[in-house]
């Protein structure tokens, strides 16, 4: 039986940080809301706390039962998590006269622990809290300070818990990760066997198990993750596996054919269904964002739910949703912690669709979800794609949606992407695309004056989506690019670029 981490999550905006850091070390993990998890010992090899926005001092602060851990298997607490281990045990915290946030500096390091195997005097750790431990609980032993922080880090004797008040899953903790291994691998004895190929054939042996010998249907988008899932799928049932790939009228230009080509030279089992008008239809005059994307998730499940009757006996409706929009729909709140956007693929289905759920990417991200699908074989280009929203040019497209103002940024978006490989910048870009604004500006083309459309080119660099920046792109490129636009796509007399980071801002616009 393959080894697992839990970490009991407190709504730090640094959690799935930590899950990622445990997973590059090939390591299974699981973030469950510190309220929501009944912990059973047996099933985990260790539990690590996460930091939290809230302070131990405070009223309705997370107060997890520990009973079952503490003491019993090793444990790590992170920021919070240490002051919690502090504070509720027979210490003190309490607010911290100096700055604690940002870069610090090691020092008093206690080479004797486990914990900081490898790990010197002056290793660059990472704060991010406003409380401090005052006072140590009598069995509890600091191993490490820094300049402002002299309970930098503790373990409490007797047992294997451990405890940090700086963050090692961020990228300016230079140890970081060797802390984390210290602990999970030298202390927890866990064992590193979290390989793409090792989650290959787990899934595929339990969606056997699962799914047996019914029917899936599968709804494809031309990109990563529902991809990967449907190699996954079809490596699990084969020819009981339908795959369709819906036309909404706001795919790129060319993208349903071209798509469709691809799937089938892969040998799956895939039918396209061209509903554009049908979703058009449903947007007519929509220009709230949020009642798009419904509007956009309510006719994907009409169409959907029109296929599946057309498969004898299908029982199943795969989706490729990945960890990340699992998290993000179930906080320490019992809900989101603030609802950004909505996800179409978490959530359910309607009662009157009959089909059960399976989501073979569900625990898993983004980084490793392209991981998984090299290790299937899947062309590399494919796997490079940058990702695309699921409501597709609906939400580049600010206001109401039209078929005119649809083909108008088909063509500027081809221009865009094309641009960016032609000139080898599309692979150091994560995601980008094109939107088409709700407002018309002042030209001269010729000795003609036009009032004509306004779209923004937007390039953002990033690992999971999470936080982006935008990319610095060549003037000349731009030049070139704006140009193209210009000349080339009747009723657009505008260009500009966003240089928005996230956050503040969204990848998307809408």
């Amino acid at each position: 039986m393959q080894d697992k981490v839990l970490i009991l999550d407190f709504g730090s905006q640094f959690t799935q940080l930590i899950a990622r850091r445990v997973r590059e070390l090939n390591i299974y993990c699981e973030i469950h809301p510190f309220n929501h998890v009944k912990v059973d010992v047996n099933n985990y090899k260790a539990v690590i706390l996460s930091g939290s926005p809230h302070s131990v001092r405070g009223e309705n602060v997370p107060h997890p039962d520990l009973s079952q851990i503490k003491g019993k298997i090793p444990l790590l607490g992170v920021c919070y998590g240490a002051q919690y281990l502090a504070h509720f045990f027979g210490g003190k915290v309490g607010a911290s006269n100096t700055r604690e946030y940002g870069r610090a500096n090691l020092s008093n390091v206690d080479k004797s622990c486990e914990l900081f195997n490898g790990i010197n005097n002056g290793s660059q750790v990472w704060m991010s809290h406003s409380d401090t431990i005052l006072e140590m609980p009598d069995n509890y032993k600091v191993v490490a300070s820094t300049e402002d922080v002299i309970n930098a880090a503790y373990k409490i004797e007797g047992e294997d818990t451990y405890a940090i008040q700086f963050h090692p899953e961020v990228y300016h903790s230079t140890d970081g990760k060797q802390l984390l291994e210290n602990f999970l691998v030298n202390i927890a004895k866990v064992k590193q066997e979290w390989t793409p190929d090792s989650f290959v054939e787990t899934t595929v042996n339990a969606i056997r198990k699962k799914v047996g010998n019914d029917k899936v249907v599968l709804g494809l988008s031309g990109g990563v993750d529902s991809t990967v899932a449907a190699v996954l799928l079809d490596k699990a049932i084969g020819k009981n596996l339908y795959c369709i790939f819906v036309n909404n009228g706001l795919l790129r230009k060319n993208e349903f054919e071209s798509v469709l080509d691809q799937y089938k030279h892969m040998g799956l089992n895939v039918k396209g269904v061209d509903a554009s008008e049908r979703f058009l239809d449903k947007l007519k005059g929509i220009t709230d964002p949020e009642k798009k994307r419904k509007a956009i998730g309510n006719a994907f499940i009409d169409v959907f739910d029109d296929e599946a009757h057309l498969i004898e006996n299908v029982k199943w409706l795969a989706q490729g949703t990945i960890y990340p929009d699992v998290i993000e729909s179930v906080s320490v709140t019992g809900g989101p912690s603030a609802t950004i956007k909505s996800h179409h693929n978490v959530g359910g289905l309607p009662d009157y669709m009959k089909l059960k759920i399976v989501e073979p990417l569900r625990m898993i991200f983004k980084d490793e979800v392209r991981r998984v699908g090299k290790s299937m074989g899947i062309d590399p280009e494919l796997l490079g794609r940058h990702p695309f929203p699921g409501p597709g040019l609906g939400i580049r497209i600010l206001g109401d949606i039209t078929a005119e103002k649809v083909r108008i940024l088909q063509e500027v978006d081809a221009i865009f992407i094309n641009g960016l490989r032609k000139w080898d910048l599309y692979d150091n870009v994560w995601q980008a695309g094109a939107m088409l604004l709700p407002v018309n500006s002042v030209g001269v083309m010729g000795d003609e004056r036009t009032y004509e459309k306004v779209v923004a080119l937007r390039a953002v660099e990033s690992t999971d989506g999470m936080t982006a920046d935008w990319v610095d792109l060549p003037y000349k490129f731009l030049q070139e690019t704006s140009n193209k636009i210009i000349n080339g796509v009747k009723g657009v007399n505008r260009v500009v670029y966003d240089i928005s980071s996230k956050p503040p801002a969204t990848i998307e616009w809408e």
